[in-house]
């Protein structure tokens, strides 16, 4: 069965991509356990290194997401076929010959863009326009292009599109030494799969060290590529002639499952989540820990949150792996928003990553913004309202809010949500949330969201 976005929808969530809104009623408490789903950001990644086999891959714990859909459909477009059972996601790219990404996938996708790098390993030349996805910042594809023209590639951008082919009779591309001026997790993982199948020995200097580097190397290793030090910041790639079927289990979402460590904390309720991998959340742990919650894990990939009594405040300042992640970032100012004390929260990952704060601030949360730093002071109570998602992160962490808000909560545009998480809701329901997504045949409800303009509160 060919894999489509209305056979994902129609299997997992018929009414997904008919909601706009999500209403909440909060200030309910959780209780139970929730099921962690599989890594999107290394479902993502896997599904593009799928090209570099010319045999079979079935990759298991893919989460059901619109993003992994449009992946899906990006890759089917390139010759892969793609398939679907019960348990894994299945592909075949025996026959994948087509050079030219389509425009109107690739612009909807961000992470579409690293098929860039095994489309040169397999067949010498591609042509991929330049990605789409949440507007959070630049997130310039520089570091790619670079670390692709020093394994040999000839790359120029034109019209919005990036278009490369290595020459020479073999059109294969060349080991290199490679040093990335930021620790880019897409120039990583882009330049580690253009270096599996590559003539001689890369080197990937400063590296990005994120879980979903390492889980890409071992899915490219259980295909026989030869990859040492992924999760370091020294990456080497010795190139092999072709890679073989697999069969692959991609690791569980530390951004879900922080995301649901916050749940717990917010709402003042003790929760435990599996499957996890603890090492994974250090920096999630620590800062819960500092706020004053206490994290019992209870077996190697089983883990409970004791809630604190009294929300403390504390700073943060986003960076790249092991440091706190920008994917967390929006989630703990929720949090944040109901500590006692004064809170500061940096981003220096994104520049454009504080949108959510004005509509945490219409719950009744007092944020300021100062360039890309955020003054949270805590408050006793937020109160429900009617609030816009902005982007992927910024979703989750204004359904937290809204969890915790007196009243009703109308959290519009899930197109963002559900890009990234398999049906939170439906999870969160489980736990005992009160809440349920409003159909756009709902006009009557759907007016009752209506947002009026709002400034951010700045210095």
């Amino acid at each position: 069965m060919t894999l489509s976005l209305a056979s994902l929808n129609k299997k997992a969530s018929p009414e997904a991509s008919f909601a706009t809104a999500l209403e909440i009623q909060g200030q309910y408490p959780l209780k139970g356990h929730v099921n962690i789903s599989g890594a999107k950001n290394a479902a993502l990644v896997v599904m593009a290194g799928t090209i570099l086999c010319s045999g079979d891959c079935r990759l298991r714990n893919i989460p059901n997401l619109s993003d992994v859909q449009r992946m899906g459909q990006v890759l089917s477009s390139l010759g892969v076929q793609v398939s679907h059972n019960p348990d894994a996601l299945e592909f075949n790219a025996r026959d994948f010959h087509c050079t030219e990404a389509p425009y109107e996938l690739v612009s909807q996708l961000r992470a579409s863009f690293f098929i860039i790098g095994p489309m040169l390993a397999r067949l010498g030349e591609a042509s991929v326009p330049l990605p789409g996805g949440c507007a959070i910042g630049a997130r310039p594809v520089d570091l790619h292009v670079r670390g692709l023209q020093a394994m040999g590639a000839h790359v120029q951008i034109e019209h919005g599109v990036v278009k490369a082919a290595v020459p020479g009779p073999n059109r294969r591309l060349k080991g290199a030494k490679i040093y990335l001026d930021y620790p880019s997790v897409g120039a990583t993982e882009t330049l580690m799969m253009a270096a599996t199948l590559a003539d001689g020995e890369t080197t990937i200097e400063n590296a990005a060290q994120e879980p979903e580097v390492v889980d890409l190397a071992n899915f490219c290793k259980s295909m026989g590529a030869r990859i040492w030090g992924a999760g370091t910041k020294k990456i080497v790639i010795e190139g092999v002639a072709r890679l073989h079927s697999t069969d692959y289990e991609i690791i569980p979402d530390r951004i879900e499952a922080a995301t649901f460590l916050i749940a717990g904390a917010i709402t003042r309720s003790e929760i435990s989540l599996s499957p996890i991998v603890p090492d994974h959340l250090t920096a999630a742990i620590a800062k819960l820990g500092e706020i004053g919650c206490k994290i019992v894990i209870e077996s190697p990939n089983h883990l409970r949150i004791i809630p604190a009594y009294e929300i403390k405040a504390s700073d943060i300042t986003t960076m790249p792996y092991p440091g706190f992640p920008t994917d967390m970032q929006a989630q703990f100012m929720a949090l944040l928003t109901l500590s006692n004390g004064d809170s500061t929260i940096s981003e220096t990952v994104f520049e454009n990553r504080m949108r959510h704060v004005a509509e945490l601030n219409r719950l009744g949360a007092n944020i300021r913004v100062k360039g890309n730093t955020a003054i949270v002071r805590g408050v006793p109570l937020l109160s429900g309202a009617p609030v816009l998602a902005t982007d992927l992160r910024a979703s989750a962490g204004l359904i937290l809010a809204g969890l915790a808000a007196e009243g009703t909560t109308i959290v519009q545009d899930l197109q963002h949500l559900d890009r990234g998480y398999e049906r939170l809701d439906l999870k969160l329901q489980k736990l005992g949330a009160r809440l349920r997504r409003l159909s756009v045949n709902d006009t009557t409800e759907i007016a009752t969201a209506t947002i009026p303009p709002l400034q951010v509160a700045a210095q």
